[in-house]
């Protein structure tokens, strides 16, 4: 008989922990979690899935709009903020069952309850004041967006979280930050009706992305309507006398709207678990440093997801989970691969990308052929909307090798996932050139473009 409760105790309900105590209880192993809010984690209950179905709802207006071209009358529209709320919120209520009864059904035991660290096998439960202990311990208790605290006035602003649960669809909102989640929520605002407007510090949104589509949504984004401003941040924010709210920029603007949103990063989740308590080390912004196996310096203690701030995506959190059930329970040790992810941005138009931007390419490996296509998709001839696709291949010069695929158009998060399995399997230009095309396409042009655009040399374009 084992000197502990659990093989297993995983702090944290999400994605990640949910997944690695369904799949340890699988095998037999004693196991259970303890989550304090809601089973599903940001991603289920406050995060992508919420979102895309807010994103699908605000893609109606434009929809409507194009039918015409086709030959359909629409007639008047309208929409109701508390209807898509409550829809949204019944699915929600759903799939958190579904994460919860998994765990269960698997035959491990869920805990509704904050848990905190007494030692580094000693958990505490505060719903009932119980104490368990546990072999192994797996903390997943994920992220939350930064509240900014030192901006005057943050206080009288809504973040990601509070934007699912408004009680009404405001008028105005002003959106800080040039991140996925500033970018995504302008566009649902915009997409239902809202004056939106975003602010960002930087040069251009979504750093780290592909510039091309970068500029391309920049662009594509304020030919909509939403208004865009770069190289500015939120100075403070107050009350105006109408119940809305002003906030004044570094730049000296003064921007009204009936709600001011943050979208400047999230905190990992480190705060009051008793960490300490086991001497877990965290770093500079309270992440859970880990090794390459998940593993914190207390060899007993893991950690996955966003609140080790090394990816912070969901499939990511799955996949480490996935890793560190083989590593502990499995007996093969198993590092995470977090090389060349797919990701997607849910924008309008929306961006799928994976591997290396041109830029990033460059620094790395300096010799580079740039193939590359701006065109009308086929779906917007019709209604005349003028918005472009771009795609785009970053090859390495010297291998053929395709080392990053980044598109800006319909159903690129669609396609992301497939290309990432090319890039992924490191398959050469070649590959791509043999390859059939389905025509009528838009994806047909990432196996049609048979010249480069441009090259690039020791990281300088030259044609």
């Amino acid at each position: 008989m084992s000197q502990y409760d659990y093989d297993l105790f995983v702090i944290g309900g999400g994605s990640g922990g949910v997944r690695a105590a369904r799949v340890a209880a699988g095998l037999g192993k004693r196991v259970a979690i303890a989550e304090e809010y809601r089973f599903g984690g940001t991603c289920v209950i406050r995060g992508c899935v919420p979102k895309k179905l807010l994103v699908y709802a605000s893609q109606f207006s434009e929809q409507f709009e194009d039918a015409a071209g086709y030959g359909w009358s629409v007639g008047e529209t309208s929409f109701d903020w508390p209807t898509l709320i409550a829809n949204k919120d019944r699915e929600i209520a759903r799939l958190e069952n579904i994460y919860r009864s998994g765990v269960e059904k698997a035959g491990g035991t869920a805990f509704h309850s904050r848990a905190e660290l007494v030692d580094r096998h000693t958990i505490r439960l505060l719903s009932g004041a119980r104490k368990v202990t546990a072999g192994t311990i797996l903390v997943a208790t994920g992220g939350r967006p930064s509240p900014h605290m030192a901006l005057p006035g943050h206080e009288l602003t809504i973040t990601s979280n509070d934007a699912f649960h408004l009680d009404e669809l405001p008028k105005a909102i002003v959106i800080a930050g040039g991140g996925y989640i500033a970018v995504e929520f302008a566009n649902i605002f915009h997409g239902l009706g809202v004056d939106t407007t975003l602010i960002y510090r930087g040069a251009e949104i979504l750093s780290r992305f592909d510039n091309d589509l970068r500029r391309g949504l920049h662009e594509a984004m304020e030919r909509k309507g939403i208004k865009i401003l770069c190289h500015d941040v939120f100075a403070g924010i107050e009350k105006c006398g109408d119940g809305g709210l002003l906030a004044r920029t570094a730049k000296g603007r003064e921007l009204v709207a009936d709600q001011m949103m943050l979208a400047l990063g999230r905190t990992p989740n480190t705060e009051s678990l008793g960490l300490e308590n086991a001497g877990v080390a965290l770093g500079p912004v309270g992440d859970i440093l880990v090794d390459d196996y998940s593993r914190t310096n207390v060899d007993n203690i893991f950690a996955l997801g966003d609140v080790t701030n090394r990816l912070q995506l969901t499939p990511v959190a799955i996949h480490e989970a996935m890793c560190f059930v083989e590593t502990v329970f499995k007996g093969n040790p198993t590092k995470p691969d977090l090389d060349d992810v797919p990701t997607a941005v849910f924008s309008q138009p929306e961006i799928g990308t994976v591997g290396l931007s041109e830029e990033a390419a460059a620094k790395k490996l300096g010799d580079l052929d740039i193939y590359r296509a701006a065109f009308r998709p086929m779906r917007n001839i019709l209604p005349g909307r003028e918005e472009r696709t771009i795609m785009k291949l970053v090859v390495e010069a010297g291998s053929n090798r395709v080392v990053g695929a980044h598109i800006l158009g319909p159903d690129a998060g669609e396609m992301a996932q497939l290309l990432g399995i090319a890039v992924k399997g490191r398959l050469t230009k070649d590959v791509f050139d043999r390859t059939m095309a389905v025509h009528p396409t838009a994806a047909e042009e990432l196996v049609t473009m048979y010249q480069p655009s441009y090259r690039i040399r020791g990281g300088e374009r030259v044609a």
